[in-house]
């Protein structure tokens, strides 16, 4: 068997593809850890901000080196840099052999034969209809799985390139969707991820008269499931059967990812987002009352074209009244083929930086402020796996999907723990195993 080495960069999206890829491939390629002796090495792009971009032309700049040492390597870029770049990137790196778009996942085994026989490919159609999905193989007992169950969006955002990179909405039939994540539950699976760029809008277009919270309903009535999420939520479709799922569910991990981008109506108006900052709030708040200990995360810009020093006190206040439990923030990122790319009054960066660091502060203590609430407390940890900091403890998640490290005994991997929480930190909480009591 020859060798894949797989870089994957982006979102939970771009992992689930990268394990599609290594499925595809299976027949020909082994994974390995081991950049220095892989025969194909993929690199998994994304393209929601310039600089993840860069780091993935910086990468394949120092891999100048490595194909030169192994001229039979066969290197590929594949995913939204590759769909939004396509050929322009064999002029930038004469030594890649091999550009596939987002929609062609499907067809690599042709291509890379296509590049061991000395081809240049370059393949980043973007073809309406969903292409041949294989049937996911799942490892030995396996922990987690990310299922996709659409594709592409249509809400065209000004700031985002996601509709232009992944293509319009696509759902999967529900049927499908069921059966996938049959197989994982039977392999020993514990919690079931579901994806796409807006699943609160999937089942349009689907023959079958089917919304996301009907989904939700099915899988949850799945036998062995212990806990099912979903990302990611565009919060003006989020509605009121959506929301009563979390009371109603009992596998629905209490956690929402609820993208927010900004505190400012005008420039909420601006983005394309289609909702104000009391439509936001409002739905925070009927969250909360409907599941009260629910942790939501969210996402936010700053310095997005013509934003002032008042929008963006707009945002820290909304912040501050929604009391998010973590919040993922980025400055403002011009991309191609996006109409917020062509707006004047592009803010400096300095400008830019300097509100993400405030911005950033303030979340840090609304975080820690949360985490320090659950010090004290038992609660519910699938173990993942070993921490990555310190390997000696174990590494997990609360249904809240808080990030918890603790001592304890490697046959935890995998299966569902009680950690007493002792301290918090901004990124995590650190615990204790509350051993189980002895069989009798």
């Amino acid at each position: 068997m020859k060798k894949l080495y797989l870089r994957t960069f982006g979102c939970q999206m771009n992992v689930a593809d990268s394990e599609l890829m290594a499925q595809v491939l299976a027949g020909e390629y082994v994974l390995t850890q081991q950049a220095e002796e892989a025969d194909l090495y993929l690199i998994n792009t994304c393209a929601i901000r310039r600089k993840a971009e860069e780091k993935v032309l910086s990468l394949l700049g120092s891999l100048k080196g490595l194909k030169k040492r192994r001229p039979q390597l066969i290197l590929g870029v594949g995913g939204c840099v590759a769909q939004q770049e396509g050929e322009r990137l064999l002029a930038v790196a004469p030594h890649l052999d091999l550009v596939f778009g987002t929609h062609g996942i499907y067809r690599l085994p042709q291509m890379v034969r296509a590049a061991a026989a000395g081809r240049r490919v370059v393949e980043v159609d973007l073809k309406p209809g969903l292409p041949p999905w294989p049937q996911r193989q799942w490892p030995p007992k396996p922990v987690k799985a990310l299922v996709t169950i659409m594709k592409g969006c249509d809400n065209f955002c000004s700031f985002c390139v996601v509709p232009h990179v992944r293509g319009r909405e696509e759902s999967r039939p529900p049927s499908v969707i069921t059966a996938e994540i049959a197989d994982f539950l039977a392999a020993g699976g514990k919690e079931v991820t579901l994806l796409g760029q807006n699943v609160n809008s999937y089942g349009r277009g689907l023959p079958e008269p089917i919304t996301f919270p009907d989904l939700l309903r099915r899988v949850s009535a799945m036998e062995g499931l212990a806990r099912l999420r979903f990302a990611t939520s565009h919060p003006r479709d989020l509605s009121a059967d959506l929301i009563s799922t979390f009371l109603d569910l009992p596998p629905l991990c209490e956690h929402l990812h609820l993208p927010v981008q900004s505190g400012s109506n005008r420039i909420l108006k601006a983005m394309n987002r289609g909702y104000t900052r009391e439509q936001y709030l409002e739905k925070v708040a009927r969250l909360r009352q409907s599941c009260p200990g629910i942790h939501i995360s969210t996402d936010l810009i700053v310095g997005f074209p013509s934003e002032t020093e008042a929008d963006f006190a707009h945002t820290l206040d909304l912040m501050a009244k929604a009391a998010f439990d973590q919040a993922f923030s980025f400055k403002y990122s011009p991309r191609p083929q996006t109409r917020a790319a062509t707006l004047p009054d592009q803010l400096p960066e300095v400008v830019k930086a300097e509100r993400l660091a405030r911005l950033q502060a303030r979340q840090d203590e609304l975080t820690i402020k949360a985490h320090g609430r659950l010090v004290g407390q038992t609660q519910e940890v699938l173990v993942e796996g070993l921490s990555k900091r310190a390997p000696e403890q174990l590494c997990g998640r609360l249904r809240t999907n808080r990030v918890v490290n603790f001592p304890g005994p490697r046959h935890l991997v995998g299966r569902l723990a009680q950690v007493h929480l002792t301290e918090a930190h901004p990124h995590s909480l650190k615990g204790r195993w509350v051993e189980d009591p002895p069989t009798p």
